[in-house]
């Protein structure tokens, strides 16, 4: 175990969006997809902050536990643990199954990916020089 700055700067950043969004966006667009797609490097790069753990590895970890979490949907999983009445947990487990869900965690784990691989590379091109 160790701890990445950068990674945990990235995690502290995008879950404070995701909280702007969650609180003050209604829309059609930004808040039930474009929030679906940054969860994934929400939790990708909290898990990076302290486990090395290669991309590709986590990537499909990661998307893995998303779609996990929507099939609980499917199992009404927020009554089940007993947390029907509590609004956060009904908000940050979801109570609701979407295949659009699914395609926003694939496109968000094929976005957090490549952005983690160009910036790998990127690195090392420049200690190269």
């Amino acid at each position: 175990m160790r701890f990445h700055g950068k990674h945990c700067g990235a995690a502290v950043t995008l879950f404070f969006v995701e909280l702007w969004i969650a609180l003050f966006v209604d829309d059609a667009f930004v808040r039930p997809y474009l929030g679906d797609v940054l969860v994934i490097p929400v939790v990708y790069c909290a898990v990076a902050t302290f486990f090395e753990v290669r991309p590709v590895v986590l990537g499909v970890a990661v998307f893995a536990f998303a779609c996990a979490v929507e099939f609980a949907q499917l199992a009404d999983w927020v009554t089940a643990l007993g947390l029907a009445e509590n609004r956060v947990a009904r908000t940050v487990l979801g109570t609701t199954f979407s295949t659009h869900d699914l395609v926003a965690y694939a496109a968000g784990s094929a976005l957090t990916l490549t952005a983690h691989l160009a910036a790998r590379r990127l690195r090392a091109r420049l200690r190269r020089r």
